[in-house]
């Protein structure tokens, strides 16, 4: 907490933690404890979705972090097909997991999903042709209706979001545009618009830009690790709400 009441986030994505991973964060975590009043991990928390990565991770933030974790599942999360698993692992040290779900810490409230694909702007896909087709833009637009509702049950004046995939191009930029369809969706960011947020916070998109907006003006960050790595910052982003 700061001296005015407000809170600092720390916020990360993409740590990709494996096997042998011990310690890998411990510098980032220490920091983040003494710096914030919340760590926010925004998804792809392991390499592969394994339990035992899991729970290499969980220890880490066992025995480093003195904070409140709030996190979401990435992709990497689902490769193995255990992500049940993997969220248990980490719930059992104390992580609070969002997915259309919402909590209350310091007078904040923080609302998340994974989010998934679909593009952006005018080149969103369709729900048209093949059922395969359709049922990706519904899994895209599941997502953003799960946000929206977890937005709307918030009744604090703060709100932040996480996010693992992008609500906004502008953060995604500096990827081959060929892959912009599957780093995120505009769903997310009419939701996001429609119902309020103070900040947002996604990671996923490795090679993109740090900072965005919606249509609204409300802020976008990309906080994938390799992305804070690059700009020569401290492996986390330290946003005051």
């Amino acid at each position: 907490m700061s001296e005015k009441g407000e809170t600092r986030i720390a916020a990360v994505a993409d740590i990709h933690y494996g096997k042998t991973a011990k310690g890998k964060l411990r510098d980032l975590f220490v920091d983040a404890s003494s710096q914030a009043g919340v760590l926010v991990l925004a998804g792809d928390l392991t390499e592969y979705g394994s339990p035992e990565e899991a729970t290499v991770l969980a220890e880490d933030l066992r025995t480093y972090v003195r904070i409140p974790v709030i996190a979401v599942l990435g992709n990497h999360d689902f490769e193995s097909g255990k992500p049940a698993e993997v969220q248990g692992a980490l719930e059992s040290v104390g992580v609070t997991f969002l997915d259309g779900s919402g909590i209350e810490i310091n007078g904040i409230g923080f609302a998340g999903v994974c989010g998934f694909g679909g593009g952006f702007d005018r080149q969103m896909l369709s729900a048209w042709g093949e059922p395969l087709i359709k049922a990706f833009v519904q899994e895209s637009v599941d997502h953003s209706l799960r946000l929206g509702k977890a937005l709307t049950n918030l009744t604090t004046e703060k709100k932040v979001v996480v996010l693992h995939y992008s609500p906004v191009r502008s953060t995604v930029k500096g990827e081959n545009p060929e892959i912009y369809p599957f780093l995120g969706s505009s769903h997310l960011e009419s939701a996001i618009d429609n119902f309020g947020a103070s900040v947002v916070f996604h990671g996923h998109a490795h090679n993109g830009e740090a900072a965005g907006q919606t249509t609204t003006g409300i802020p976008v960050f990309n906080v994938a690790l390799p992305v804070l790595l690059r700009a020569g910052k401290e492996p986390f982003l330290l946003y005051q709400v």
